[in-house]
């Protein structure tokens, strides 16, 4: 999705800055339009961060620990490294702060297993963290995330049900809530839908008034 994301943000004449762990990703998200910043979040401080996207107008958490990890990196990742962002961009001068978070987190399933319940219990955490700075934040609760081609359409809503969504899409999202002010303090949840990307965007600035 952070690809996806630096591509759109690449072509509109944005200049991406991408913390990646490993030098081996540095050829792809240079390739995608992105300036590469070696860093990995789990094992660096708040001044590393904060000196990485000293500049920005805006940081975007869209990192995840991955499958196949387990409960231990959900929390080092999905909540403590959001922190950790939050907390360069205040040190940073960067009011804009944009969360991919997930659905479910209010509600989580009765069934879910061990690690995706840790994921969600992370992912609540971070927006509970996020909610108490006074950042311009605003949280984006994709579903299900899937590679199919996308269509340009979704539904984004406070509260929507559950459903997926082509991983190219939640980055057009993500591009246009950037680009619209009155998204901060917005929770938005987001699935495969009708209305065109912006088109939602407006209308989701428009029900919050």
């Amino acid at each position: 999705m952070a690809r996806h994301l630096t591509r759109v943000l690449a072509a509109r004449g944005d200049v991406p800055i991408a913390l990646i762990r490993s030098l081996d990703q540095v050829d792809d998200v240079t390739s995608d339009g992105a300036e590469a910043v070696v860093l990995d979040l789990e094992r660096c401080n708040v001044a590393d961060v904060a000196g990485a996207v000293t500049g920005a107008e805006a940081v975007v958490f869209a990192a995840g620990a991955g499958p196949g990890s387990g409960a231990s990196r959900k929390d080092s990742v999905d909540r403590a490294a959001a922190a950790l962002l939050a907390d360069a961009a205040e040190r940073a001068g960067i009011s804009r702060y944009l969360l991919v978070s997930s659905m479910g987190v209010d509600d989580p399933p009765a069934q879910a297993d061990g690690v995706f319940a840790a994921y969600l219990r992370a992912k609540a955490a971070s927006e509970r963290d996020l909610r108490a700075r006074t950042l311009d934040w605003t949280i984006l609760r994709p579903g299900r995330l899937t590679d199919d081609e996308p269509t340009g359409l979704v539904r984004l809503e406070e509260s929507v049900a559950p459903g997926a969504i082509p991983r190219r899409d939640v980055a057009a999202v993500i591009a246009s809530l950037l680009a619209n002010p009155a998204t901060a303090g917005l929770t938005l949840e987001l699935v495969a839908g009708a209305v065109p990307v912006d088109a939602a965007v407006v209308a989701a600035t428009e029900r919050a008034d």
